[in-house]
């Protein structure tokens, strides 16, 4: 008699309750998956998945309070095997970027086809990345662009002063939320900031940005202790 097949778990992070219920109904019809744990915000996420670790994660990127680029991050940290595929009504290349960045192996819009969805977590599972082709398209666009001026110091000059502030927070690893509660503004006007931060630096994810203020950071750095020593 042949050994059973084993199932895959996975765990689904989404605050829409229709939609974690059709990813749910999606899985249970393609058989072969094993549901461990329904989660409406990545802090319960990353309360619950870490006791019961799945093979995936299907982490919707548009979570109240902790985002999900967020609790990806933290997931790597807390189970770094737990694979991670991020969902999403939009193709935003900001964010692709960055949720790659915090550990996603995957970006696939939240209309993809139950055989799609099945596809991508067989691809991950041998090494591959998969991303929805409108968003693998924006990638390949974005790759084309000619490159920007290499200065940071002709780049960050070009922020507003709250985006200078964001950008000095951001590079100090706070939070999205925590950025929102320091300058008393919503969490959504951080995000849209920090999209215009990115366009204006030429970067796509925290760690790009923070490296460029860094940089700028240095050079003023060195440029004061010329003065300091003018004859050095």
């Amino acid at each position: 008699m042949l050994p059973a097949l084993q199932e895959t778990a996975v765990a689904i992070v989404e605050d829409d309750e229709p939609i974690r219920e059709g990813w749910v109904n999606i899985l249970e019809e393609l058989g072969g998956y094993r549901i461990t744990g329904e989660f409406k915000s990545g802090e319960e996420a990353i309360e619950g998945i870490p006791k019961n670790p799945p093979d995936f994660v299907l982490m919707d990127i548009n979570l109240p309070g902790m985002t999900g680029i967020e609790c990806t991050r933290e997931l790597k940290r807390l189970v770094p095997y737990v694979e991670v595929i991020m969902l999403t009504m939009f193709g935003d290349l900001d964010r692709i970027f960055d949720a790659l960045q915090a550990g996603a192996s995957g970006y696939l819009l939240k209309r993809t086809s139950p055989a799609a969805l099945k596809a991508a977590m067989e691809e991950v599972r041998i090494g591959g990345a998969p991303m929805s082709p409108y968003i693998a398209r924006q990638v390949v666009d974005h790759f084309r662009q000619p490159k920007a001026p290499a200065d940071p110091a002709e780049q960050v000059e070009r922020l507003s002063p709250k985006e200078s502030e964001i950008l000095k927070l951001l590079a100090e690893g706070a939070p999205y939320k925590e950025i929102a509660d320091q300058l008393e503004i919503h969490v959504d006007t951080v995000r849209t900031h920090i999209r215009r931060i990115y366009r204006k630096l030429h970067v796509h994810s925290r760690t790009d940005a923070a490296m460029k203020y860094l940089e700028l950071q240095k050079e003023q750095e060195g440029e004061s202790e010329d003065l300091k020593n003018p004859d050095l």
